[in-house]
């Protein structure tokens, strides 16, 4: 009833095309396995997807302590309220401001001919929102931590969800909306 040749060589087709199938499907796992950093969300808070982007904003200012250098990038709408003289003319940042921190653990430069610290790990992002609407009991401001481990190459909720600063912590310049960060003369 069936031709033993075809049989033979049909059997002989289907090993391979398992084989590329199952590594396939083995090396497409692994691609997918790695984070989408944008999945990220803190607990009843901000989704790392809100800030998009971030990493091609425009920074604001740079900063440093003596564990972690620090720089502050803003989307157009913070940019162009600074640029209108926010906090200082006495308005507030309006709806839609983010800001973002992205801060390292620096290294000595081996290249430059001074001494100088430079990038090195990435250590946590910050991000701050402002939404009158969606934030009322903070002042507009929500805010957001998330560690970087690089080691998986993924990013995580911050345990205290805000380093333990958030609204509480900005408080303090409340006279200047809330935000820390001055627009440096360019």
């Amino acid at each position: 009833m069936f031709d033993r040749r075809f049989l033979r060589s049909r059997g002989f087709r289907v090993v391979p095309a398992a084989a590329v199938g199952i590594a396939l499907a083995v090396l497409g796992g692994g691609i997918f396995a790695a984070q989408d950093k944008y999945s990220v969300r803190v607990p009843n808070g901000l989704a790392f997807s809100d800030f998009r982007g971030y990493e091609n904003w425009q920074a604001v200012a740079v900063s440093q302590t003596d564990q972690l250098l620090k720089v502050m990038v803003a989307n157009q709408t913070m940019i162009d309220a600074y640029r209108a003289g926010v906090p200082g003319n006495g308005k507030p940042f309006p709806d839609g401001a983010k800001i973002a921190k992205i801060e390292w653990k620096p290294k000595r430069s081996t290249e430059a001919p001074f001494s100088v610290r430079v990038p090195d790990t990435l250590q946590d992002v910050f991000f701050i929102e402002k939404d009158n609407k969606k934030f009322p009991d903070t002042k507009g401001w929500a805010y957001a931590a998330f560690d970087y481990d690089p080691t998986s190459d993924t990013f995580k909720p911050d345990p205290a969800g805000t380093v333990n600063c958030g609204f509480a912590c900005h408080t303090i310049v409340k006279n200047k909306d809330y935000i820390f960060t001055a627009y440096g003369k360019r």
